[in-house]
């Protein structure tokens, strides 16, 4: 009986070939996205959960708010991990990782590279994350300072095999020059962790002020014992802060409880984030590596299951459509004694067919496309992630699924249909069955307005974001990496890149107004400091030429001048410093600068405000910034002309192995490395308009289909209206208008929803645009014209059909 079935199947899908093809390809598209949209959802999804104790592990969170500024931390002090594991029978071990610069310069030959996966650890590291090590013993390879663990990859890099590394010397540039020994190589980290190192160097060489506990600069992780809950360990972060930060707060800010600090409008709040939770609900700054974001995964998910959908759509319009072509095969077999579940399971048989077909073209045009996807998305992944244990079960219920989805509602139409009635051609389409495939084009069409609409306001808010004014230039600035690397020569580079044609102006500075790790500390505009009057301010190193090579606007006072040798004692604010401050004219004021104990605190000439910039991502607010005049090795910038550049960048290169023969050059621009911050969001918008070009296009097959069947149900209705007098523009109007109208209605329904759904987005960001109507006219028009130029190019061929044809029947 299947063998029938399948040969009736096989019988029907050749013989309507046109229908067949619009149905195979609608839904084997809708079936690659599905695939595609599921490997991205499923490889967000399992960030971290590759480690034993997972579920376990957390990391501790800082919430702090000082003086009106407001800032949320992957980071704690260096000592609390430490302390809690001693104070806390609850926390079976810590670890801390110390990631300060984000790379180093390692010596491989006789050259150094830049390594930008490093960081430093502590021994209970490999306690905590189970990377298996494989030489070597990765739980006792960070006793000892001057000790690093590398990667199976980098092994090979450095080392050419595995076996040859234990025991090697990798020299690095710190402090001058540092030696590691390779004690432990692990395997490659997998690419779904939320930090990806090459190099784990010992904690013990970190140059640091150790013991603090009220500096925030390391991301510490617990591992709890089974059965503690972070909520019951949540309660104990209070006790931790009055033992041990409110001494320390004391010395600073003359206070004598956190009550104090917290009715002064202050907080100072600990959290456990899970550490499968980092990747996708952890968007904080300064995070070991960008994240990704849940409502992404929420939003892509339901794209996958929508454009599926409209795939599905297009098969039971389609099959629905058509019942009249199998109205006289459903009244014959019921005569010769077919009864109707076997007609139910002949239908359901030839949509599963369909479904099965589709789903190997989907699996095969997935494979083709996967390298294209990866680079839209930012994914790794191979395609023969498709045949992981996870997805294969889905691989195998899918076509039966789409099948049974698809065609359920044909198979329980056609085989309800009255023999007599048929055979008499007394069949009519009926009024419910049409009203069904006007909802289901509605719902397909409204689907595509909102993905147009939303995808339009993504551009227009990326767009917004690249071309706001920042209150700095960041075009045609050039960053040379790696400063610090020529050391005390770092001026002498930077005065002969100054006498290049075509360099406008060049800076060195501590920061540069792209996020990156920052200087946070204590200040106020009174001498005595305590919670009330005190805040926290960036303080950034800065030399005489930086408000000019970053073209950031002087708005009162003046800036930094070798004709005032007290300048060194100087600060230069911003706005919203100068707000939180309070002066009507701050210049000339004085700022102080926490120090430990009263009296202690420094003092800081205000001889300058700039105008605000923004020197962090435009999802948040623009927080206080101090520029103080100093040496710094940080960054070095040049303002050049865009028509010297490629001579500016070989002369540069020149004058780097000039001063520095090992060390590599590199660089980037400030407008690049400004963009990078916003790589989800791009990456979000490529993936959002190409499953919405995608989805409209498989909605478009579906009424290419219906209108071509339209077109020859009414044949002879368009011969007679011709032969009466009907113009084409009157015969197109005719076929055209029906769908017109649903589309409208879908634009009605639509654009509601995108308004509230992106709405909710852009709440993301402190910047952002303003949703106007007319982006919903466009998404609406734009639905409108496609459908009208689909529905078209069939109402037109029936149009200028010549009506003889049609009527010869009659």
């Amino acid at each position: 009986m299947i063998r029938n079935y399948l040969k009736v199947a096989l019988r029907n899908l050749w013989r309507n070939k046109t229908f067949s093809l619009i149905n195979i390809i609608g839904l084997a598209t809708g079936l690659c996205c599905f695939i595609l949209i599921a490997l991205y959802v499923l490889d967000e999804l399992s960030y971290d959960r590759f480690y034993k104790n997972s579920d376990r592990i957390y990391r501790i969170s800082s919430d702090i708010r000082f003086g009106g500024a407001e800032t949320k931390y992957p980071f704690t002090s260096d000592m609390m991990g430490q302390t809690l594991k001693k104070d806390y029978p609850q926390v079976e071990q810590y670890t801390r990782i110390y990631n300060s610069n984000g790379s180093k310069l390692l010596k491989k030959g006789t050259q150094f590279i830049t390594e930008t996966r490093v960081a430093h650890a502590d021994s209970t590291f490999f306690d905590v994350f189970s990377l298996p090590a494989i030489a070597g013993n990765a739980h006792t390879a960070l006793y000892e300072p001057n000790t690093v663990v590398i990667t199976e990859t980098t092994a090979r890099k450095y080392f050419g095999n595995v076996n040859n590394a234990i025991g090697k010397i990798i020299e690095t540039d710190d402090n001058g020059k540092t030696l590691y020994k390779v004690t432990a190589v692990i395997k490659d980290i997998p690419s779904n962790s939320h930090f990806n190192f090459d190099f784990i160097f010992s904690m013990k060489n970190v140059n640091y002020q150790w013991g603090q506990y009220g500096s925030h600069n390391f991301h510490t992780y617990l591992l709890l014992k089974p059965g503690i809950t972070p909520e019951a360990f949540k309660k104990n972060f209070d006790q931790y802060t009055d033992q041990y930060v409110l001494p320390e707060a004391k010395a600073y800010l003359q206070i004598t409880s956190m009550d104090e600090f917290q009715q002064s409008g202050n907080k100072l709040e600990y959290s456990l984030t899970p550490l499968t939770g980092i990747h996708l609900y952890s968007n904080r700054p300064f995070e070991l590596s960008p994240g990704g974001n849940i409502q992404y995964v929420y939003i892509f998910s339901a794209v996958a299951i929508f454009i599926l959908l409209i795939a599905c759509i297009n098969f039971m319009n389609l099959t629905t459509a058509r019942s009249a072509n199998r109205a006289k095969e459903v009244g014959v077999r019921k005569v010769l004694g077919t009864e109707r579940k076997n007609l139910i399971t002949q239908f359901l048989s030839e949509s599963i067919l369909t479904a099965f077909i589709s789903c190997i073209l989907a699996i095969l045009l997935a494979f083709a496309i996967m390298p294209l996807f990866n680079s839209i998305s930012g994914k790794t992944m191979s395609a023969l992630h498709i045949f992981t244990p996870a997805i294969i079960p889905v691989l195998v219920l899918l076509p039966f699924a789409v099948g049974l989805l698809a065609g359920s509602y044909p198979a329980f139409f056609l085989s309800s249909f009255r023999p007599i009635e048929v055979l008499k051609g007394r069949l009519s389409s009926g009024r419910s069955n049409g009203s069904l495939r006007s909802a289901l084009v509605i719902f397909q069409f409204a689907t595509s307005i909102v993905l147009i609409a939303g995808t339009i306001i993504i551009y227009r808010q990326l767009h917004y974001i690249q071309t706001k004014n920042l209150g700095y230039n960041k075009d045609q600035l050039l960053l040379i990496e790696n400063g610090y690397a020529l050391q005390n020569k770092l001026e002498a580079f930077k005065q002969d890149m100054l006498q290049q044609p075509g360099v406008v102006s060049g800076t060195i500075s501590s920061y540069l107004p792209i996020p990156s790790s920052r200087s946070d500390n204590i200040f106020s505009g009174e001498q005595v400091i305590d919670a009330k009057n005190g805040f926290s301010m960036q303080e950034w190193v800065v030399d005489y030429d930086y408000l000019k090579t970053l073209g950031i606007e002087l708005i009162k006072g003046r800036n930094f001048s070798r004709d005032f040798g007290t300048d060194s004692n100087a600060v230069i604010l911003n706005e919203a410093t100068a707000k939180t401050l309070g002066y009507t004219d701050p210049v000339g004021q004085h700022i102080y600068k926490s120090g430990m104990g009263p009296g202690s605190a420094a003092s800081y000439t205000i001889i300058g405000v700039v105008k605000n910039f923004h020197f962090e991502s435009l999802k948040r607010d623009i927080g206080m910034v101090g520029l103080f005049l100093g040496r710094s090795t940080g960054f070095v910038s040049f303002k050049m002309n865009a028509a010297n550049a490629p001579a500016i960048l070989k002369y540069a290169e020149k004058k780097w192995k000039t001063y520095a023969p090992e060390m590599p050059f590199s660089y980037q621009f400030l407008d690049a490395a400004f963009n990078n911050v916003y790589r989800s969001e791009q990456r979000v918008a490529k993936i959002a308009i190409t499953f919405s070009v995608l989805a409209i296009l498989i909605a478009c097959l579906g009424l290419f289909g219906l209108a071509t069947y339209m077109a020859e149900q009414r044949t002879k209705e368009i011969g007679i209206r011709k032969v009466l007098g009907a113009s084409v523009g009157n015969v197109v109007t005719m076929l055209s208008k029906d769908f017109l109208k649903l589309v409208t209605i879908a634009f009605c329904i639509a654009a509601p929803l995108a308004w509230w759904a992106m709405h909710n987005w852009l709440q993301d960001f402190a910047y952002r645009i303003n949703i106007s109507w007319w982006i919903f006219g466009i998404a609406g028009v734009l639905a409108l014209s496609i459908a009208l130029f689909t529905i078209s190019f069939q109402a037109i061929k029936a149009a200028v059909a010549n009506p003889v044809a049609a009527l010869r029947s009659e």
